[in-house]
């Protein structure tokens, strides 16, 4: 074949296969996007802005979505809330700490028990008692008891929820939502007021004090909303804390995905959570994460139902840009068709797809605030850096089925 028809007939497949971007008019009337960024990632968020708001002529529905722990504020929310929980005795006692969680061990019911107690439903004491409170961060933050030993075992989907997630808002039981957002409201005060790289004890263990909503994340959110964006958060946090947030940036709840906790009969939270697609409501087997996060966007953002939910939706069903910072946030960030947005938390599988950068469309940013140093080893992407279902470490592969290769950090 002769170059020159070689050339062309490529060209017209690869126009054929991808969606015609709208083209932008000098005199534009979408907003600009303002704030200091890395390298040129404002301009390249300007271009999809420009290119898929209504404001520049686009139709249909264009959507963004943005996961809300260190994607939109630096530090987690959630766990800002538990730990004024805990200074504040918001947690109620169980009548059975195995009932809280589908995979806690016999070690980690044994050590609650001993610390925290069990029976009627009073508060729990965790704001003079070290030792319960110590006990729920280790759990919450390193899945084992304070001995070392596994606080959960089992069987799960590691792609659709890690129980030390799904823990939290279980933790809640027997608070109404309302509670909840009240106890979220004050601590958001609280961590909003702190300096930035305040830190707290809490128990024996020394947490972030403080929470910062990202200015650059704020301007791109109100530029997306000025431009014709439908903008969603979609988070593995719980529900009612992630809304009291997310309302501040002009996203309502009505926007705003989380795990979503079923209420009994008197309006209160229990240890069980809303499913997804053909995943019905169980005690955290499916969250938005990872995959989940998919799933809760196709369902709750397209009206995709049952089982398809899990699956890559065509272009024009997909949200056109989509920020995250870990790798729970990978399956839906991929998903985006404009703008993959990624802070770069060392996280092995995301950073592994935003390096190797397979459509062009990835756009890494360092934190806002307190960015990482330079990861000194590349990327383990030919051999751990995917994280399967099974929970096995894998090597990461592309859409084609190659290998992503090793990729060193370079966005600091």
């Amino acid at each position: 074949m002769r170059p020159l028809l070689a050339w062309t007939l490529a060209a017209a497949a690869a126009l054929a296969a991808a969606p015609a971007a709208h083209p932008v008019s000098p005199h534009s009337n979408c907003p600009r996007l303002s704030g200091t960024w890395y390298g040129d990632n404002r301009a390249r968020l300007q271009r999809v802005i420009d290119e898929r708001g209504t404001c520049s002529g686009a139709t249909g529905h264009t959507v963004a979505v943005f996961d809300w722990d260190n994607t939109v504020t630096k530090n987690d929310v959630t766990d800002a809330t538990l730990s004024w929980s805990l200074r504040h005795d918001g947690l109620l006692r169980p009548a059975d700490w195995k009932n809280t969680s589908p995979w806690l061990t016999d070690a980690a019911d044994r050590a609650l028990t001993e610390a925290c107690g069990t029976g009627a439903p009073q508060p729990l004491r965790t704001s003079t008692n070290a030792r319960c409170t110590d006990e729920i961060l280790d759990i919450r933050e390193k899945a084992t008891t304070t001995s070392g030993a596994p606080a959960f075992e089992g069987t799960w989907n590691y792609r659709r929820t890690v129980p030390q997630y799904a823990w939290v808002p279980q933790l809640f039981a027997g608070r109404t939502p309302a509670e909840l957002a009240s106890y979220a409201r004050k601590a958001r005060t609280e961590a909003l007021a702190a300096p930035i790289g305040a830190s707290r004890r809490l128990g024996t263990h020394t947490v972030p004090a403080y929470v910062r909503y990202y200015d650059q994340q704020r301007a791109l959110i109100r530029t997306l909303q000025r431009a014709g964006f439908d903008v969603y958060v979609v988070s593995a946090g719980s529900e009612p804390i992630t809304e009291v947030w997310s309302r501040a940036v002009g996203i309502d709840p009505a926007h705003t995905i989380a795990i979503r906790s079923l209420l009994d009969r008197e309006g209160r939270i229990t240890t069980q959570n809303q499913g997804c697609g053909n995943a019905p409501a169980t005690r955290g087997m499916v969250i938005p994460y990872m995959d989940g996060k998919r799933c809760w966007i196709n369902q709750e953002i397209y009206g995709v139902k049952g089982a398809a939910a899990w699956q890559l939706q065509p272009w024009q069903q997909r949200p056109a840009l989509a920020a995250g910072d870990a790798d729970t946030d990978v399956t839906f960030v991929g998903d985006a068709t404009g703008a993959h947005l990624v802070l770069n938390r060392n996280k092995p599988e995301l950073m592994c797809r935003a390096y190797d950068d397979a459509d062009g469309r990835w756009l890494i940013n360092p934190m806002f605030i307190a960015p990482l140093p330079r990861r000194p080893d590349p990327y383990p992407c030919t051999t751990t850096a995917y994280n399967a279902s099974d929970g096995a470490k894998a090597p990461l592969l592309r859409d084609d089925g190659s290998v992503t290769p090793d990729q060193r950090d370079t966005a600091f």
